[in-house]
């Protein structure tokens, strides 16, 4: 437990960074850009390596030492930030910059989360495996709250470029922290060890569709995100076309999200999660579907998005932290490394077609319909208005609803 707490602690203080540099590059691909397109790319090129390299990295992680494989992963990701630091000092940072160092930062990610994931269920009892993923939750959901805010108001004070430093900073804490743990290794057979590396690739996909019960459980997991990914795809565009791009607004919204995000996380890590873990992974979806998604898109400003953005996030920990376990629990620790990246590339790979669809649908054919005049204003403007950013609005709206269908279909 004392490892895991120390990586978890070091981990706190990247993400930190992490989320600051996100929500800078945001803004700074909207203003250059002002089109959802633009940031739904950024999203596909992040994505897209990660989902392709997914199978072999995961049979590496069990071939390779876990710990040198997140140290690595974490190294690539500040390659990647420094190159873009670089560039935007020198006055040529361009989108498609962003692009290149961002799938070159997604293909490590393919290698970082299995390696992670698999590591937890070496360093923890089995009991304990819903409050770690509650540990991590709140990690990630705790850095949420400051990050925006922190990153929108810094922003016009020390510039992308202050931002992108602290992010190398607090990455440089995360690596010293894992330096000074050790992380067990799983012991494979020695059949295992002679495995060709195309067919471990391949070992994760046989185990998952050799038993129904995960299958069904990953096939929820992958309808459900490529419903969240569309919706998630256009918040930030939407809520910076309502507010004329205040940066303040969006780092709110954000940090209310957050908050939503640390209440769950600190629920599940006092409560450990429900007894029948899937329980809380299909009535998860349902509420964030309904009290949160759903009601992004409604026409009422900061406050209504507010409050949307805290419950799409409060049950997300639950729901991750649930479905996370069962995994922990059903799948041995040697085997994790391959079958979890497969689960991963199955549960994620609507993420690049959900935002390579999300942006041009609304750019080319929701925001037009429901601009005064258009096709759909007539019929929704009274929920959604009819200005700029109506059109994404009601796309969030309607994959809120039928991430509620996702829940109750389960």
């Amino acid at each position: 437990m004392h490892a895991f707490t120390v990586i978890w602690a070091g981990q706190i203080f990247s993400l930190i960074g992490s989320a600051m540099s996100a929500f800078a590059l945001t803004i700074w691909a909207w203003e250059s850009q002002g089109t959802a397109t633009a940031l739904a790319l950024v999203g596909f090129f992040n994505f897209a390596p990660l989902i392709l390299f997914s199978p072999i990295a995961g049979a590496l992680v069990d071939r390779w030492n876990r710990k040198l494989v997140m140290a690595l992963s974490d190294l690539a990701t500040g390659v990647t930030t420094a190159i873009i630091l670089v560039l935007y000092l020198l006055g040529v940072l361009q989108l498609w910059h962003l692009f290149v160092t961002i799938a070159f930062a997604g293909l490590f990610q393919a290698f970082q989360w299995p390696a992670y994931s698999a590591a937890i269920s070496q360093m923890m009892p089995k009991e304990q495996y819903g409050r770690a993923s509650g540990m991590m939750s709140l990690a990630q959901w705790g850095t949420g709250i400051f990050a925006p805010v922190l990153a929108g108001t810094l922003i016009g004070r020390i510039g992308l470029g202050g931002i992108l430093t602290i992010d190398l900073v607090t990455l440089a804490i995360a690596l010293t922290t894992l330096a000074l743990v050790v992380v067990p290794q799983p012991v494979r057979n020695a059949q295992e060890k002679k495995e060709h590396l195309l067919k471990d690739a391949g070992f994760g996909f046989r185990y998952i569709f050799q038993r129904p019960s995960l299958l069904w459980l990953q096939m929820t997991f992958f309808f459900g995100n490529l419903l969240a990914t569309i919706a998630g795809t256009l918040i930030n565009p939407m809520v910076l076309a309502w507010t004329n791009n205040n940066a303040t607004t969006l780092g709110t919204v954000q940090s209310a999200g957050a908050v939503g995000g640390v209440v769950g996380s600190l629920v599940l890590t006092a409560w450990g999660g429900p007894r029948r873990r899937i329980h809380g992974v299909l009535l998860g979806w349902f509420v964030t579907g309904l009290l949160g998604t759903a009601l992004f898109g409604l026409a009422g400003g900061l406050a209504l998005w507010m409050v949307a953005s805290f419950f799409s996030n409060l049950v997300i920990p639950i729901v991750n932290g649930s479905n996370q376990t069962i995994w922990q629990s059903k799948v041995p620790p040697e085997m994790q490394g391959r079958v979890f990246s497969v689960r991963l590339m199955i549960a994620q790979i609507t993420a690049p077609i959900s935002m390579l669809a999300a942006g041009p649908l609304a750019d080319k054919v929701f925001e037009p319909a429901m601009q005064n005049g258009g096709a759909l204003a007539t019929l929704f403007g009274g929920l959604f208005g009819a200005h700029a950013g109506s059109g994404m609005a009601l796309m969030i709206t309607i994959c809120g609803l039928l991430m509620v269908l996702v829940g109750a279909g389960g």
